[in-house]
């Protein structure tokens, strides 16, 4: 229960902080938006095409978990996976603090879970960040790129949001681990303490989920009970 209030009290905080503390928004946020969502990136600072791209990644990333952790929950987990692409963390943190601890995997698996669970997709979105956040600090203007931040709030915000989408991902870490039977501290630190890339390894090498038959789960506390 502590858990869920904090992170409803974190999302609160954010919420407050992004429309009232955050720099003002500037006139040309929605034009700039729209030439990176198209991919007229002319005249745009490379870190922040990397950056804006990598928010795109990051639902993928937690999709990875999220629509397998949802098969035990009461709450729709696609629908904040859905809106995470939209609005990153502001999504997922009302999900963190409505779901209850889930270790297991009930039925099979369908076809997207099937590919959200392919170590493929880890890789290939591995390759991906990779790409992005080479170009960003090879080609990026870093005194461009602080001074948006500190004028910007679409800057401001999705550089904290991204920020938090890498300290939120160990809540559903463990949970997933626990599901493949993959148990290890260690490996559970390692995977948290990399930003970004730790999560990208996890999806790329986690051993595959172990489908459970919806019988199964009755039959066993049966006979725990006698």
């Amino acid at each position: 229960m502590v858990r869920n209030i904090a992170f409803g009290v974190l999302w609160l905080g954010f919420i407050t902080y992004a429309f009232v503390f955050a720099p003002p928004d500037s006139p040309d946020t929605f034009e700039l938006i729209k030439q990176l969502s198209i991919g007229q990136w002319q005249g745009i600072n490379p870190l922040v095409i990397a950056l804006f791209n990598l928010m795109g990644i990051w639902p993928l990333i937690y999709s990875a978990l999220l629509f397998i952790d949802g098969r035990g929950q009461k709450i729709p987990a696609w629908l904040f996976a859905s809106a995470s692409f939209a609005v990153g963390a502001f999504a997922l943190l009302p999900y963190l603090a409505l779901r209850e601890p889930n270790q297991k995997f009930i039925g099979q698996k369908n076809a997207l879970i099937k590919l959200l669970d392919s170590r493929l997709t880890g890789i290939v979105l591995t390759v991906g960040a990779t790409i992005l956040v080479g170009y960003g600090l090879s080609q990026g203007d870093w005194s461009n790129f602080v001074q948006q931040w500190q004028t910007s709030r679409f800057i401001h915000v999705m550089s904290l949001d991204f920020c938090l989408l890498c300290l939120l991902f160990p809540a559903l870490l463990g949970d997933d681990l626990a599901r493949r039977g993959w148990q290890n501290q260690q490996l559970f630190w390692l995977f948290t303490l990399i930003p970004l890339f730790g999560a990208l390894v996890y999806l790329s090498v986690r051993p595959p989920l172990p489908e459970t038959s919806a019988e199964v789960i009755p039959s066993q506390q049966q006979s725990v009970t006698s």
